[in-house]
């Protein structure tokens, strides 16, 4: 009875043999097939992971406006509010202060900080307990 090594070192044999180099029809189309499979599974989740990327940038943009928010009322200086948030706003990403909070209302306590993006639907807020965003919900 033959092994499988055997075998396999028959079949080397025959086509060195015969002149018969490299893969036959049905080998390489089981390969495309394959490769169809594993395209069609991955070309969804890096879509997905596209959309959570930008989800948790603009997290962090409106919790990067709050810190800015926060140390300007810390150093007395509310006025430059506008000026800290218009500096995190670019690449498509407006930030500003959510509701009816301008620099002369907003505390410690009642920062809200909102970050929006076209293309985005989603907008993201913090700290304030009652801000109103997604802030600290996890997907």
């Amino acid at each position: 009875m033959r092994t499988v090594r055997n075998y396999i070192q028959a079949e080397k044999a025959r086509r060195e043999e015969n002149g018969d180099e490299g893969f036959s029809l049905i080998e390489l189309i089981v390969v495309v097939v394959i490769l169809g499979i594993l395209a069609a599974i991955a070309i969804p989740v890096f879509t997905g992971l596209q959309q959570q990327a930008e989800e948790r940038s603009l997290q962090t943009i409106a919790a990067n406006g709050a810190t800015a928010v926060a140390s300007q009322i810390a150093t007395e200086t509310p006025d430059n509010i506008a000026t800290e948030l218009a500096q995190l706003s670019r690449d498509g990403v407006e930030v500003e202060l959510a509701g009816d909070l301008t620099a002369a209302t907003v505390t410690l306590e009642t920062i809200c900080v909102v970050a929006t993006k076209d293309g985005v639907d989603s907008q993201f807020a913090g700290p304030a307990p009652d801000c109103g965003g997604d802030e600290g919900e996890d997907d």
